[in-house]
């Protein structure tokens, strides 16, 4: 076997793979042994018959299939193995026969969709947005009244209207340009007034409403809505008020904390919840801080993405949403259905997405690979030895059940995490409204 390689157009690489004449015959002496058993011919039991018979009763060709197929399965991979340092398959392959002659063996070839390189003008020197979220005392209260909500008494309302956190019973048609739309139209519907189910505007339009009023809302479909026949429109829903459910709370005492909140006393379960909130505000500003960072890089940036990588990214985000779906007992199936749309119509909806995330991703890896990070053996350490406090257990305990992506994980979690603190160190990061802040970390080498 003999293979030469050639840049194809779009990030991928032409493959053409040449099989001598014996190793073709080899091949369909292969798939003679192992389809045989398929085909039958007068005077031979079932799988009995020789190959020239076989042949001759159905046709010369009558194995070559199956003998193509062995043939890509056997050296195909092997391939990709001998050439992972020149690029990496993204995806499955186009293959053609390109030749195929008695006495001179066969050639396939391949279209490989590969991992393409990124261009990045630049991913240091740039002024960048940053993000910053604090806690306050509004956001601790509101904790609080949560914790006090988990054992609230429903009660029914008749003496007001209803406000943000009722639950309200109401009938609703929704219409578009006086045309009632799918799914726009139900009875004895109960809604929690500021949960966000509804597109935005609906809610809110509701609160103020009295048990037996009427009242027509308007409100307009998100650009980004699920649905293209409703994208964008302006709509106009007739409401009608059957019924209001407040909460009442219960006491905040010392020992309702310690029953339900973990704490010994009120003032240390705030405490506690500031912390809480505290952690996950810095995750967050860390979390849209490095997703600026790369957008920005982006922006500066270059690449030819082939279709398989997209394709590949949407089957995750699809994958994801179905996880989700799942939790609430609706199936993917269902949903697409319900909102009036094919699955291709489904599935274009996250083109643009993906294509940001595979981007994205294709500039980390370039990153990393320019700076030469690497997650050293006594780093990973530290990183296991903390999760393993995390859950009571000794660094020995935790590694013994430890799972290989696992390990894997956490060694790019530690590159990552070089990487972003490089760029956050090497750029000019700025608050909104605010001058850029000039950091005054000494800069990382590339030898890191």
């Amino acid at each position: 076997m003999n293979y030469t390689q050639a840049v194809g157009e779009k990030s991928t690489v032409k493959l053409t793979i040449s099989f001598t004449e014996e190793e073709w015959k080899d091949a369909i002496a292969k798939a003679y042994k192992k389809t045989r058993a398929k085909y039958a011919v007068p005077g031979f039991r079932k799988g009995k018959a020789p190959q020239p018979v076989l042949e001759n009763y159905y046709g010369k060709g009558l194995f070559f299939e199956e003998a193509l197929n062995i043939l890509y399965g056997e050296h195909y991979f092997e391939i990709l193995e001998k050439e992972k340092d020149n690029f990496t398959a993204v995806g499955e392959p186009s293959v053609s026969v390109d030749e195929i002659e008695e006495g001179k063996g066969v050639t396939l070839g391949a279209v490989v969709p590969v991992k393409p390189d990124v261009e990045i003008e630049a991913y240091t020197g740039l002024k960048i947005k940053k993000y910053e979220y604090n806690v306050t005392d509004a956001d601790v209260e509101k904790e609080v009244k949560k914790l006090l909500e988990r054992n609230a008494k429903a009660v029914e309302v008749t003496d007001r209207a209803c406000e943000n956190g009722d639950t309200v019973n109401i009938d609703f048609s929704g219409s578009v340009e006086g045309v009632k739309f799918a799914g726009g139209t139900a009875e004895g519907y109960d809604l929690v007034l500021g949960s966000g189910s509804f597109i935005p505007g609906f809610e809110a339009q509701v609160e103020g409403m009295k048990v037996g009023e009427n009242r027509d809302i308007n409100v307009k479909f998100p650009e980004d809505y699920q649905s293209d026949e409703l994208r964008g429109k302006d709509a106009k829903f007739e409401i009608k008020l059957n019924k209001i459910t407040g909460k009442e709370l219960p006491e905040l005492t010392d020992e309702y904390v310690k029953t339900h909140g973990g704490a010994e006393t009120v003032e240390d379960y705030k405490k506690s919840a500031r912390a809480r909130l505290e952690k996950s505000a810095e995750n967050r500003s860390r979390d849209e801080t490095e997703n600026s960072i790369i957008e920005a890089i982006s922006a500066k940036s270059k690449a030819e993405i082939p279709d398989a990588m997209i394709e590949s990214e949407i089957d995750r985000i699809v994958q994801d949403f179905s996880y989700r779906l799942m939790y609430q007992g609706i199936k993917l199936e269902d949903y697409v259905k319900y909102m009036g749309q094919t699955m291709e119509q489904f599935r274009a909806q996250f083109k643009e997405q993906a294509e940001k995330r595979v981007m994205s991703q294709l500039i980390i890896d370039k990153i990393v690979k320019t700076e030469k990070f690497t997650a050293e053996d006594k780093e990973v350490e530290a990183k296991i030895d903390e999760q393993a406090k995390s859950v009571d257990k000794t660094l020995e305990e935790y590694k013994k059940n430890m799972d290989p992506r696992q390990l894997d994980y956490i060694k790019n979690d530690v590159i990552i995490t070089k990487m972003f603190d490089f760029l956050k160190a090497n750029n000019e990061l700025f608050a909104e409204d605010a001058a850029p802040v000039k950091k005054t970390a000494k800069k990382t080498t590339k030898n890191q």
